[in-house]
């Protein structure tokens, strides 16, 4: 599968306008029927100190960043899409929650909170969503907002148009050194099939 030449969220939205709510519900669901939706949530938590700084980094409906507020971190969530930070904003009032796409966010769209993060997350396969065109940017974006020592944790699966190998060139071409490899949010050895890395600036 090769790199989109659109955003696939937005281009799915367009597609299926009740794509971004029924999105929504199928977390909630999850969540009535018991399941552990916060796994990535606590791989995070597990890395930061108290209070950290986080920023999640295509937040969607706001479960990780939402828990991760829940612990008392200072968490600002960005995503694209303005009905999922609705449903963010409802669910999980601890964080603040910003409308932007992370290939053109800036300092200056945070009006509240830090404006750099001890702890930087992108789970959901979210860069995989990215055009190839926004794949760089948004990298060069996200280290930009590390503090000194801050780490980048970032979740992609394989054959989903974003190569592991492609994604340490991007990344160190954002000058972003790759730290940790995992194959999973539990932190198990490196695999074929997904990647979890934990990156920092160079």
């Amino acid at each position: 599968m090769s790199a989109p030449e659109e955003n696939l969220w937005l281009a799915t939205r367009r597609a299926n306008p009740d794509h971004a709510k029924n999105y929504a519900q199928r977390w909630r669901n999850l969540v009535a029927e018991g399941k552990d939706i916060f796994g990535e949530a606590r791989a995070v938590d597990a890395l930061a100190q108290r209070g950290s700084r986080i920023l999640d980094a295509g937040c969607g409906t706001g479960r990780i960043a939402g828990w991760l507020a829940e612990q008392g971190h200072n968490v600002v969530g960005v995503d694209l899409d303005p009905d999922l930070i609705e449903v963010a904003r409802q669910d999980y009032p601890n964080a603040a929650w910003y409308l932007g796409n992370l290939a053109s966010f800036s300092r200056q769209d945070i009006t509240s909170g830090p404006v750099e993060f001890d702890v930087i997350v992108c789970a959901g396969n979210v860069l995989t969503f990215l055009s190839e065109a926004e794949r760089l940017p948004a990298l060069k974006r996200l280290g930009q907002f590390l503090a000194p020592d801050g780490r980048l944790i970032v979740g992609l699966g394989a054959n989903r148009g974003y190569d592991f190998e492609q994604f340490e060139a991007d990344a160190q071409r954002a000058d972003l050194l790759i730290q940790q490899r995992y194959s999973t949010w539990n932190f198990h050895a490196p695999a074929d099939d997904f990647l979890v890395a934990v990156l920092g600036a160079k």
